[in-house]
């Protein structure tokens, strides 16, 4: 019996249901209402067997000597391109002029959606990340961590939105647009897919990390992991997969949500460089190092 957290989706639902078993394992799920709270008690404490995580705080946590390792299995992915929202009708309507300005991030600075959103700025419009004061609205999962000297905390008792609106922020990443905060790039969906065209990099947020302790017992359970939810994924795929993933299979002509290391290579490669440009990372690591061995060749 595996305790295991992961919120159930489309990509997934024939495991966390039940409908696919891990051979030889049953999978005890944990019922964990908001899910960044798991990421935390796993980085913390290694409190379940199998788990989701964001993949940004998978890279932090590993490099901090986490006692967990992933599997190449992306539950979730996205682009990232609306995650930045400014003031309707402000002074804020290009991404370089968030240079010299503070700007939010909803929670930590680590967090995967803030690290792909600054490499939208950074990559495709230029800005100078080290230019802006990053304003965070919590702490980092993972406590050892300590960020570049421009990231500060919010005031306590201080909102992101309410901050953008009062013009003490530029703008704020991970805070939904509405009640007068509308995305800093223009279509942002279309940005995404024009951005997919050009990189070919369809950004991956989710993965899923086991226990070290147990992947050393059983050199097994990690490829049995992986069939399951590459199952599960197979079954999503034959039912009709979602919108989005419909128009980046037809912008790639292939599988849109692929599991295993190699067809990801250039997306984890892309989220790596990111993260060591963020200073979130001190250096670059082996993408295989992070993965669990059994895994390394595996592909669905």
């Amino acid at each position: 019996m595996l305790t295991s957290v992961s919120r159930p989706s489309e990509i997934n639902r024939a495991v966390t249901d039940g409908s696919v078993q891990p051979a030889g394992y049953q999978l005890d799920w944990q019922d964990v209402p908001v899910l960044v709270q798991a990421f935390r008690r796993m980085v913390r404490s290694t409190e379940f067997d199998v788990c989701e995580m964001a993949a940004t705080t998978y890279l932090v946590a590993k490099e901090h000597g986490a006692a967990f390792t992933a599997l190449p299995v992306f539950l979730v992915r996205g682009f990232h391109h609306g995650a930045i929202v400014r003031l309707d009708r402000g002074p804020i309507d290009h991404p370089k002029q968030l240079e010299g300005r503070s700007v939010g991030v909803n929670r930590g600075y680590t967090v995967t959606t803030g690290v792909w959103a600054r490499s939208v700025l950074q990559n495709e419009y230029g800005v100078d990340l080290s230019r802006i004061t990053w304003v965070l609205s919590g702490d980092e999962h993972v406590a050892s961590y300590r960020p570049p000297a421009n990231v500060v905390p919010a005031p306590p008792g201080s909102a992101l939105a309410g901050m953008v609106a009062s013009g003490e922020l530029a703008a704020a990443i991970g805070v939904p647009a509405g009640d007068g905060l509308v995305p800093l790039i223009p279509d942002p969906l279309e940005a995404g897919l024009a951005s997919l065209r050009r990189t070919g990099i369809y950004p991956v947020n989710h993965l899923l990390v086991v226990k070290d302790s147990l992947l050393a017992a059983d050199p097994g359970l990690a490829p049995t992991l992986f069939e399951a939810f590459a199952e599960a994924k197979r079954r999503y795929l034959a039912a009709g997969m979602s919108e989005l993933d419909s128009r980046v299979a037809a912008i790639t002509g292939a599988d849109p949500v692929p599991y295993g290391i190699e067809p990801n290579r250039h997306v984890l490669q892309a989220l790596v460089q990111a993260a060591l440009s963020q200073r979130i990372l001190t250096r670059p690591p082996a993408l295989e190092e992070l993965f669990a061995r059994g895994t390394w060749n595996l592909s669905a």
